[in-house]
């Protein structure tokens, strides 16, 4: 497939999660009155999907090293837009959980096989480059999901946010039918034997560039994560904004993703992988610092939430791209497979800090910013202390 290709398919790929995450947050308030569901309920939407998402990448992982990507992908796709058009025909929480459910494990073998595929085509330090134009796309999707989201919430209602997902879905299996050519070049017959399973995710797990870069991933997405799973409570119940006010906001976090995706490309041409992770280190801790500064300074307003968090999004434009084609870099023959680890163990952190998120009653029922605050504190300086010390031993300059 052409460079130009290869960029636009990854950025459809890799931006259904956040099209599938970002675009109905402006929706989740009134999609728990709408069901008669709690909070905690609705939240759980995402929850559940982002964990399922992360397991079900542990299975397409090696069917797709023994199948190869396309069939994969056309499956998962398929699977995703039946199930969206579930979810925004389902009269109860319970059913609309179990369509995100079915939603998650269809948008696990996407993203994986997005992740796999750069590693098919490109060696790491390269592979990073075109990952960061892939989550360039992505940036521009994010930026366009939660305005979307809004606007829909505003002028038609919270299940048209449901629809438009089906809508991305197919347009997205088109082009993978129309453009995609495969990309592995060598199935691998015993990618799917029990011995061959265990020896494989073994040999992954216990190298230190793949715990490295995973920890360094995971522990940026568990930064966006808080944000996207606390804020439009935040900034609907806490402060008031609209929940097409809260879609600009998101936009703006978008906007400064882009940006960091960009700067990565920018400092890994200039500095090389080490230095460029120990840039972002530092941009991700002054957010956070600041942001948790402002709260207990007492600051109370939208701007001291999203300023900072603006600063940590750049941040996390350096470390995805660093970090996910780092992790799955070592393993070209088993590419499928360390791309699924690496995914299932971001959902895992994602699930986790979900279930943290609420034991906060005081975040759903008033939007109290403390756990957004107190969880990305958290995750940055997680983040920055990998990225100043195992990073700087393991990482490739």
């Amino acid at each position: 497939m052409p460079a130009s290709t290869v960029v636009f398919l990854l950025a459809l790929m890799m931006g259904i999660q956040p099209v599938t995450t970002d675009l109905y947050l402006p929706a989740l308030p009134a999609l728990a009155t709408n069901l008669n569901a709690t909070m905690a309920q609705a939240q759980y939407t995402l929850s559940a999907l982002l964990l399922a998402f992360g397991a079900s990448q542990l299975v397409w992982g090696p069917l797709s090293d023994r199948f190869g990507r396309k069939p994969i992908l056309i499956t998962g796709l398929a699977a995703y837009v039946l199930a969206s058009i579930g979810s925004a025909f389902a009269g109860t929480i319970d059913l609309l959980i179990y369509w995100r459910i079915l939603q998650g494990l269809a948008m696990g073998a996407v993203v994986m096989c997005g992740r796999a595929l750069v590693r098919d085509l490109y060696a790491p330090i390269d592979g990073a480059k075109v990952m960061s134009k892939g989550l360039s796309g992505l940036g521009v999707i994010a930026c366009l999901s939660a305005p979307v989201g809004g606007l829909l919430v505003s002028y038609w209602n919270a299940t048209a946010t449901l629809m438009a997902l089906a809508v991305f879905g197919a347009l997205t299996l088109w082009m993978v039918l129309s453009r995609f050519e495969e990309s592995l070049v060598a199935k691998n017959p015993k990618a799917l034997q029990a011995g061959t399973l265990v020896s494989t995710w073994w040999m992954i797990l216990k190298n230190p560039v793949f715990l490295t870069y995973n920890a360094l991933s995971f522990a940026s997405y568990g930064v966006l994560f808080t944000f996207l799973a606390s804020s439009s409570f935040v900034f609907i119940k806490g402060f008031g904004l609209s929940a097409a006010g809260y879609g600009l906001v998101m936009f703006g976090m978008s906007l400064h993703y882009i940006a960091g995706t960009f700067l990565c490309r920018h400092l890994l041409v200039r500095l090389g992988m080490r230095d460029t992770l120990a840039i972002a280190g530092g941009i991700s801790l002054s957010g956070g610092l600041l942001m948790g500064a402002l709260f207990w300074l007492g600051v109370q307003s939208a701007w001291a939430i999203a300023l900072p968090f603006f600063c940590m999004a750049v941040g996390h434009g350096i470390h995805q791209p660093c970090g996910q084609t780092g992790a799955v870099g070592p393993f070209p023959q088993a590419a499928g497979a360390a791309s699924a680890l690496n995914g299932f163990l971001m959902m895992v952190v994602a699930f986790c800090t979900g279930a943290w998120l609420s034991t906060y009653p005081s975040l759903h029922s008033r939007g109290d910013a403390l756990p957004l605050v107190i969880g990305v504190l958290f995750w940055t300086v997680c983040v920055a202390l990998i990225a100043w010390t195992a990073a700087q031993k393991y990482g490739k300059q």
